[in-house]
């Protein structure tokens, strides 16, 4: 059975105004061992600047590598979401991102199907996504990369929706990326879906919700961006591993997405008793 590890999505940052270099050498001043970058397309003006920590891929990939081996964390995956949905949108991004994840071996691109177009049908999203992923599948098994489908918006907000994503492309190269913040908000057991996708899994994003967060959204939303500090919210983290280190064939990294520097700390200090 897999090894559960612990890892840090670049969002943590999102809220301290600093550029990506600054969040993965604070990850690894934490104490992190993984890391999990978030790339875009083309250039914008914050990341440029130095004040927002996704990273362009227009960019040489080195850039994220080095900075990484030079704080001693290894890449757990890209976070390089978008609406699968919208081929104009995700194809090209998709496929640049899981390009660039061979280029330096990063092993998982993490991404959903994101927000649908207002004048499709269901039955033509479904067409749409399957052309966007099969072209990324395409390009994902030539660089032993997995593309890890998340629980996040409209189709995959039940665990029957996120199979039929799943489903739409027989290849090797498409898993699971589990989120357990989303999962909760949804409105499902978060534990009776981790076993379901557990031998798809090969990515996990460890989000924890608050209780206020909870009571106010649970059932009304499909997910949310960041949780609380995992151990502070809702989710029984004992249980999660327990599963992940029973069921899932792989080791799988543990991303945290939190709001803030003090909440990734306190996840880490957390998450490694259990570990």
């Amino acid at each position: 059975m897999g090894k559960v590890l612990i890892g840090l999505n670049a969002e943590f940052s999102r809220s301290s105004d600093k550029s990506f270099e600054w969040a993965v050498q604070a990850a690894a001043e934490m104490g992190y061992k993984y890391f999990e970058p978030m790339v875009h397309f083309g250039r914008e003006l914050m990341s440029e600047a130095g004040y927002f920590h996704t990273v362009s891929m227009f960019d040489d990939p080195y850039r994220i590598k080095d900075a990484c081996d030079r704080a001693g964390l290894k890449i757990s995956g890209f976070s390089a979401h978008g609406p699968l949905g919208r081929p104009e949108v995700h194809c090209e991004y998709l496929k640049m991102a899981i390009r660039v994840a061979g280029e330096i071996g990063v092993p998982v691109v993490n991404t959903d199907e994101g927000i649908k177009a207002k004048w499709t049908t269901e039955e033509e999203d479904f067409v749409l996504i399957k052309y966007t992923l099969q072209e990324a599948a395409f390009v994902a098994e030539r660089r032993n990369v997995k593309i890890g489908l998340e629980p996040h918006a409209q189709y995959s907000r039940t665990p029957e929706g996120l199979d039929r994503l799943y489903n739409l492309v027989k290849s090797p190269a498409i898993g699971i990326n589990f989120d357990t913040g989303n999962a909760y908000l949804c409105g499902h057991d978060v534990y009776a879906w981790l076993e379901r996708v557990a031998p798809r899994l090969v990515h996990m994003h460890a989000k924890d919700i608050s209780v206020q967060h909870a009571e106010a959204e649970r059932g009304k939303v499909t997910g949310t961006p960041v949780g609380c500090a995992c151990g502070d919210g809702v989710i029984d983290w004992e249980r999660v591993i327990r599963i992940v280190k029973e069921k899932c064939p792989r080791d799988i990294v543990f991303s945290v997405e939190c709001g803030t520097p003090a909440q990734a700390a306190r996840s880490l200090e957390y998450l490694s008793k259990l570990v």
